[in-house]
């Protein structure tokens, strides 16, 4: 589930790796494209998330004389606050695309009908709106207020340039959800994020239709929250680091203004230690090891039939569980809960209830006693009593319960809401058994894969996400049950109706472990604008070239808005190399992070200095690579009018590591330098790819050799089990324009 689970107890690296299968790799069955069902001329703005029914219509509606809002419906002060964003982000957009060139028009009048819900910022909200944008004016007609908001942030994307200057686009367009539940999910817990950074993402959040923030306040790592009853565990188990419960509110209502409901996570039993650092008597063992917690880690190197490991210790924050043999435990659960329940006021309350190390119960023989007593098999049989009883505590304080799917492996209650994290089959088990879920296997943003991998993951696949069975069987020799629990399921039936009905949506959690607050912006979007998507938009919206093709405009969209992703980046370029930023923001622009958990693996020995190397700047989304790429494939398929633009980039790159050398004079910057140098000869060899001249036998050698080590450097992090089974570049960058750079010489002669 979380990327703090790679540091979950482990014995061995590959056991380790089994525990990293939370959303791993490409879907298990790749679905073939298929083309968006009205997409927008080049012509036309680009939006995101593709509305259900969209029509575009030639011409536009000129911003010159601004905007009227024309309330049809009585507004709240909710939809009046709404009514002044959008019009101060309308504002922002058109200064952005230039002048007006012609006379200042009337002001366009936009009339806004809102229906009264009574289910608002709920799972039941009433989210559809209309758009019709004429020559004379803008109609929006909202089932809600939810559905004015989205209908706002579809509005700001139908801004585009103009004959005279910034314009609407002329469109026709009914919309609603796919799915009810549409989140992020933000851990604090491990790295603190302040109230503007969470609000940066709320604004974000809005302006591409998501309406639920997972907030992960508690961990082993730090407890985030100001309570009042337990003052502890702030001053202790935060560290100081926390949200005052006025913060708290101030951004409940920051969210509620925009359509997103807050749902908080708590976690128990296991993951506690900073609660425990707060109330040590709440403890499964005695004394809590704070300064003994540790476990083994292991590098590990695999070549032919040999496997070597290079193993070390390092502090575990994870394994600290509380002791629900103590009943003292529960009703400390109970008064949390009670006063964070009446802090947060939406229903849902995630409880959290993953990860749980048996021996922190059974190498306890008072635990092992209890167990014994009340006929509880093994540790996840009686969590599931003790999941039972905490879900008994919520629904007394009218809280609906949540849980990761460890929850669902036991008899518990059916109004337990599942988050799916280990894989897709737990969709199948969870709904078969009664549960609602919420998806989050294959949308986590911390394994720094591409939007495109997220977005090709359906929430009603059952086989999207899994562990292969060649995996399956390699990790089995070390752990059956974690193997069983991440293996993909080839024989899951998909999901009927009544099943289908049972899934809420799902969410795409950021694991904060080398997320700092600055590089939140960036790790979150754009990747969360196109996973946005696949929430929102019908089922046959899947094209990923499409996708891709909309991606930039939607994230300087955000940015203009707001976000502060490029400016975040530009500021730790800075940082990093103040004499000279640009060989590094050329390097980074067009290198990226090593996925799936390997650069987790590569902080172990340097722990937060990660967040202060190039890899902390590089994207999983490289818009300039993805560029680059595109002109290789013309050129490639006979397209030779962008030859000059490619030779202008190759040149841009090849000539970039002479001066990056002479920046290079940190450490970080020096792990930097082969992948630079890299980038250089694979520049050189484009460039030589391009020559219209015979390339002979030698120069051909010497591109695969090139293209191969690349290959394999992709490969050997290109699933959670490779990412620990194989080295890793020291600096955690990928050459993001490798595919480029293979079409380019798949053309030479």
């Amino acid at each position: 589930m979380k990327s703090r689970r790679l540091f979950s107890g482990l014995k061995t690296a590959l056991m380790g790796t089994a525990t990293l299968l939370a959303a791993t790799q490409l879907p298990a069955h790749a679905t073939p494209a298929t083309t968006v069902p009205v997409p927008a001329p080049a012509s036309f703005p680009a939006l995101m998330p593709v509305p259900a029914s969209v029509q575009f219509s030639t011409g536009g509606l000129p911003l010159s004389g601004g905007i009227s809002i024309i309330w049809d419906t009585k507004p709240s002060s909710m939809l009046k606050r709404a009514a002044a964003r959008f019009t101060t982000r309308a504002e922002a957009i058109s200064s952005r695309l230039g002048p007006v060139t012609g006379n200042a028009g009337s002001a366009i009048p936009v009339h806004i009908h809102a229906s009264k819900d009574s289910g608002a910022l709920t799972v039941d909200a009433k989210e559809g709106y209309s758009l019709a944008v004429s020559p004379t004016g803008v109609v929006l007609t909202a089932d809600g207020p939810d559905g004015v908001v989205h209908g706002f942030a579809t509005l700001l994307q139908l801004i585009g340039p103009g004959a005279s200057g910034p314009q609407f686009a002329l469109a026709d367009i009914t919309d609603s959800p796919r799915f009810p539940w549409r989140g992020l999910m933000i851990d604090v817990s491990r790295h603190f994020m302040s109230v503007e950074t969470i609000k940066r993402q709320l604004d974000a959040m809005e302006l591409t239709k998501l309406n639920v923030m997972h907030w992960h306040l508690s961990d082993g790592t730090g407890f985030r929250v100001e309570s009042k009853r337990f003052p502890k565990l702030q001053t202790t188990g935060g560290h100081h680091q926390f949200y005052t419960q006025a913060q708290i509110r101030d951004v409940i209502a920051y969210a509620g203004d925009r359509g997103i409901r807050i749902v908080p996570e708590f976690d128990i039993p296991g993951h506690t230690l900073s609660i425990l650092e707060a109330y040590p008597e709440l403890a499964a063992q005695q004394p809590v090891p704070f300064s003994k917690n540790w476990k083994q880690t292991c590098d590990v190197t695999t070549g032919g039939d040999t496997t070597t490991a290079s193993c070390k210790k390092v502090f575990n924050y994870n394994n600290a569980a509380i002791d629900p043999s103590n009943p003292e435990v529960l009703n400390f659960a109970r008064e949390l809960y009670a006063e964070m329940g009446r802090l947060f006021p939406d229903r849902y309350f995630h409880s959290g209830g993953d990860e749980v190390v048996p021996s922190q119960w059974t190498g306890n023989p008072k635990i092992a006693a209890y167990m014994k007593s009340h006929g509880y098999a093994d540790a996840p049989a009686m969590q599931a009593a003790f999941t039972a009883q905490v879900q008994k505590v919520l629904a007394q304080q009218g809280k609906i319960m949540m849980g990761w799917d460890e929850v669902s492996e036991a008899p518990i209650p059916k109004e337990v809401v599942v988050e799916t994290w280990r894989g897709s089959k737990w969709i199948g088990s969870a709904t078969r058994a009664g549960h609602p879920v919420v998806v989050s296997a294959g949308y986590y943003l911390d394994l720094l894969t591409p939007s495109s991998t997220h977005y090709k993951i359906d929430p009603l696949d059952v086989k999207a996400v899994g562990l292969s069975a060649a995996d399956t069987a390699r990790a089995r020799k070390h752990s059956a049950a974690l193997a069983d629990a991440f293996s993909l399921d080839p024989d899951a039936p998909p999901l009927d109706d009544a099943q289908k009905h049972l899934v809420l949506g799902g969410e795409a959690p950021l694991w904060s472990e080398l997320v700092s607050d600055q590089m939140a912006d960036a790790r979150l979007w754009p990747r969360s604008a196109a996973i946005a998507e696949r929430y929102w938009s019908p089922e046959t919206v899947r094209d990923v070239a499409d996708m891709e093709s909309r991606l930039p405009a939607i994230q300087q969209e955000l940015e203009t808005t707001g976000l502060q992703a490029t400016e975040n980046t530009q500021r730790m370029i800075d940082q990093m190399s103040p004499a000279n930023t640009s060989p590094l923001a050329i390097l980074t622009s067009v290198t990226s992070p090593v996925r799936n958990y390997a650069l987790n693996r590569l902080a172990s020995r340097t722990g937060d200095e990660m967040l202060k190397a190039p890899v902390a700047v590089a994207a999983p989304d490289s818009f300039e690579a993805m560029t680059f790429n595109h002109l290789a494939e013309r050129y490639a398929a006979g397209d030779l009018s962008v030859a000059a633009d490619l030779q202008m980039l190759l040149g841009r790159y090849a000539g970039n590591d002479s001066a990056y050398e002479q920046i290079a004079t940190t450490p970080a910057l020096q792990a930097a330098r082969p992948v630079s140098q890299q980038l250089s000869a694979l520049a050189v060899l484009g460039q030589e790819a391009m020559q219209p001249r015979h390339h002979g036998r030698a120069w051909r050698k010497k591109a695969r050799e090139q293209l191969a080590l690349q290959d394999q450097t992709f490969a050997a992090c290109a699933t959670a089990v490779a990412s620990y089974a194989n080295p890793q570049p020291p600096s955690g960058l990928l050459i993001a324009i490798l595919p480029g750079i293979h079409a380019l010489v798949s053309t030479a002669r």
